[in-house]
C-alpha cells in the first residue's frame, strides 16, 4: 500500500484586465444583462489581450502558485496543463509553458478533457505522484482563450464563456489529508453536444456538418443541463460511497462555473445549501477547463475553505465527460 498522501498545498488564478459585460453584448447580439444573469448568472467575463495566449494565462496563473511557497520553478517535477484552447495543436501548451516558466527539470503535458479537463488533470497527477516516487511538485493549470474560438454572433454559447486560469500545485501531505478518492467518466455516445474541429478532422468536407455548424464552437444547452443535473450529482455520490462517506459530511464543494442554475440544481439534489459552494460566474463567466482551479483559488482568497475540511472538485463538460475528487484539505 502506498504511503504517500498528496494533497493541493498552493493554488493561484489570473484573469485578463479587459472586461466584457453583458451590456457590450447586448449593442449587437439579441439578448440583454437581464436575460443573462437570470438564465447563466453572469454579470462580465474576461477577455484575453490581441498578445495574451492560453500559456501566457497558465504561466501568470502558475507563478502565484509557486509564490506561495518556497518553491521554485526549477524544483517542478511535471506540469499538467488542462485545455481545450491551446496556444497550437503541437507542441503541448504545457511545453511552451515550461519554457516560459524556466522549469528545466519539469516534464510536461496536457489533458484535454474540456470542462472536467482541470479534476482529470489533478487526478492524473496525483496518481503519477503515486507512482513516481521522486515526483515532488507539481503543478496543475487550467487555461481558456475561449474568446479566440467562439463564434460571437452566436447568442446562445458566446454569452456563457470568458478567459481565465487557475493552478494548483501538489506535493506531501500529512496521512489522512489530500486526495481520497475520485471517479472519472465518459459518455461518447454524446461527444457532438460540444463541438469544435480540429486539424485531424474529416467533417469540413461533409456538408452537413458545414450546415449543422461543426466547424464552429457548438453546444447543444438543453443536453448539458440534462447531463449536468442528472450523471453529475451520481458521480458525487458515487465518489463519496467509496470513501464511505454521504453528502452531509462535505464541508464545501467547487463545482464547474457553467451556469449558477445548474449549481442550484446539484446542490438541491444533493441537500446541501448554497453555503457549502462558491460561484465567481458572475465575474469571470464559464472559463471551461480552468474553470474548476480558478473557482478554488477564488474560494481560498475568500478564506472560504479551511484545513480539515472535506471538500470537493466537480467538473463536466464536452465529451461528455465528468470528474469528481474528493480532498481532506491540507
Amino acid at each position: 500500500m502506498n504511503s504517500r498522501a498528496i494533497g493541493i498545498v498552493s493554488t493561484g488564478m489570473y484573469v485578463p484586465s479587459q472586461v466584457v459585460t453583458n451590456d457590450d453584448l447586448a449593442r449587437y447580439l439579441d439578448t440583454s444583462d437581464e436575460w443573462i444573469q437570470e438564465k447563466v448568472g453572469v454579470k462580465e467575463r474576461r477577455r484575453a489581450a490581441a498578445g495574451e495566449s492560453t500559456s501566457d494565462l497558465a504561466v501568470a496563473a502558475g507563478l502565484q502558485a509557486l509564490d506561495k511557497l518556497s518553491i521554485m520553478p526549477s524544483d517542478l517535477d511535471l506540469i499538467v496543463v488542462a485545455t481545450s484552447s491551446p496556444d497550437m495543436i503541437q507542441p503541448p501548451t504545457a511545453s511552451i509553458v515550461q519554457g516560459k516558466l524556466g522549469a528545466c527539470n519539469a516534464a510536461a503535458f496536457d489533458v484535454g478533457a474540456v470542462c472536467a479537463g482541470s479534476v482529470f488533470a489533478l487526478d492524473v497527477a496525483a496518481g503519477l505522484m503515486l507512482s513516481h516516487p521522486d515526483y515532488r511538485h507539481v503543478l496543475v493549470i487550467g487555461a481558456e482563450t475561449y474568446s479566440r474560438i467562439l463564434d460571437w454572433d452566436d447568442r446562445t454559447t458566446c454569452v456563457y464563456f470568458g478567459d481565465g486560469a487557475g493552478a494548483a500545485v501538489l506535493s506531501d501531505v500529512p496521512q489522512g489529508r489530500g486526495l481520497l478518492h475520485s471517479v472519472l467518466g465518459t459518455d461518447g455516445l454524446k461527444w457532438d453536444a460540444i463541438t469544435l474541429l480540429g486539424g485531424g478532422s474529416t467533417y469540413p468536407a461533409s456538408e452537413d456538418s458545414v450546415r449543422n455548424g461543426l466547424h464552429k464552437f457548438r453546444m447543444r444547452g438543453k443536453d448539458i443541463w440534462t447531463f449536468a443535473t442528472t450523471t453529475v450529482p451520481d458521480a458525487i455520490e458515487r465518489a463519496l460511497a467509496r470513501a464511505a462517506l454521504t453528502a452531509d459530511d462535505l464541508d464545501f464543494i467547487i463545482f464547474h462555473q457553467a451556469n449558477i442554475n445548474i449549481i442550484r440544481e446539484n446542490m438541491g439534489r444533493l441537500g446541501l445549501p448554497m453555503h457549502k459552494t462558491h460561484t465567481c460566474m458572475d465575474r469571470y463567466a464559464n472559463t471551461s477547463g480552468a474553470s474548476v482551479l480558478l473557482a478554488l483559488s477564488d474560494a481560498i482568497e475568500q478564506r472560504k475553505i479551511r484545513s480539515g475540511d472535506l471538500v470537493a472538485l466537480v467538473g463536466f463538460g464536452g465529451g461528455l465527460s465528468w470528474g469528481v475528487s474528493l480532498w481532506r484539505w491540507a
